[in-house]
């Protein structure tokens, strides 16, 4: 096998990306009544019961595609699946030096504030100039740190379009206690996004479960009966409504992948310049030639959709100490913004 199950990283599907399945069993026919942590132990190699217990805990054990607990007993043809919350790695990772905004580090984890247009995880023919190829040239001296075990790394993700702050674990404790804040909706995430119209009201929250599009495999959309997808609330607060747009506040309850971009297409505000998501249309405004200009000078400036990850809070996995981190807003959204404001103003 590619990686042990004793490497498999504890967090759960945090809001920008989706569970990726990395082993599969079917129970046989003749399957005796079974704990799924005992079922599993004997299939992977080197793993650890305790470690499979974990993994139950953090959500990443599914039984027919439902996360279950480690004293779940496997009946005939149960499917029992590991996920986690990146794809596998196909190939090496290789150290590359590409820069990094290292906002805080200490020997237990490191917190980076990623720009806009940088891939996360290499797959999907994204295998070199990710942010873990530049982690693997940040630690390429430290010993201890193996950027091809999942034990250690990124706790979660964002949206290659989308900046701001990620945090990462340089422990296998570390990564598992991390993972568990994700997975138990503890830590604090908050947004800063730019969207089409001004949201009524204008401080609310935003409940439908979000799935994968079925007339579209690349976009999520929500199931507001529902019927299909995962349970999914997002809180938002506009900070300030600027003509045909506003800056909203988002904040995550839970993380699905897109969650703030489907949930404010979903209430009819879609990000500016989200080309995935229709936002990249002139939604509100004027019929005119010069507004049209203006608008796609806005997307040029911002050739992006406007979100940014700007807060992070979680409980230090080694301390106990509370943290918390802010980002600026990056200039391509800021000078956007700006160039509303005047446009308004006039």
């Amino acid at each position: 096998m590619a990686e042990d199950f004793d490497d498999i990283e504890l967090s759960a599907d945090d809001g920008d990306s989706g569970l990726y399945e990395h082993f599969r069993f079917v129970a046989d026919k003749g399957q005796q009544l079974l704990r799924v942590d005992k079922f599993l132990v004997s299939r992977l190699e080197k793993s650890s019961r305790n470690r499979i217990q974990q993994a139950a805990d953090a959500g990443c054990i599914l039984v027919n595609g439902k996360p279950v607990k480690s004293n779940y007993r496997v009946k005939p043809l149960d499917v029992v699946s590991v996920v986690m919350d990146r794809p596998r790695y196909e190939l090496e990772i290789i150290p590359e030096d590409i820069p990094l905004d290292i906002v805080y580090e200490d020997a237990h984890l490191l917190v980076v504030n990623k720009p806009p247009g940088l891939v996360v995880h290499p797959g999907h023919g994204n295998y070199t100039g990710t942010l873990v190829n530049a982690l693997a040239w940040h630690f390429r001296d430290n010993p201890d740190y193996d950027v091809n075990d999942p034990r250690m790394g990124l706790v979660h993700r964002i949206d290659k379009d989308t900046s701001g702050l990620l945090v990462v674990a340089k422990t296998p404790d570390a990564k598992t206690h991390l993972g568990k804040q994700f997975f138990n909706k503890t830590t604090r995430r908050e947004y800063v996004a730019v969207v089409w119209g001004v949201p009524a009201p204008q401080k609310g929250t935003v409940t439908g479960n979000i799935g994968r599009n079925p007339k579209d495999r690349l976009q999520m959309t929500v199931f507001p009966d529902g019927s299909e997808g995962k349970h999914a609330v997002t809180h938002y607060e506009v900070m300030e409504p600027i003509g045909y747009v506003s800056v909203v506040r988002c904040r995550l309850e839970t993380g699905r992948t897109h969650q703030i971009r489907v949930h404010m297409k979903y209430i009819g505000h879609p990000l500016l310049n989200d080309s995935r998501y229709g936002g990249d249309e002139i939604l509100r405004g004027e019929r005119t030639a010069k507004y049209r200009q203006f608008v796609e000078n806005c997307f040029k400036i911002c050739p992006r959709q406007a979100l940014h990850a700007r807060t992070l809070g979680f409980v230090h996995p080694e301390t106990g100490q509370e943290m918390f981190f802010e980002s600026e807003v990056p200039s391509d959204m800021v000078q956007m913004i700006e160039r509303w404001r005047t446009y308004a103003g006039g």
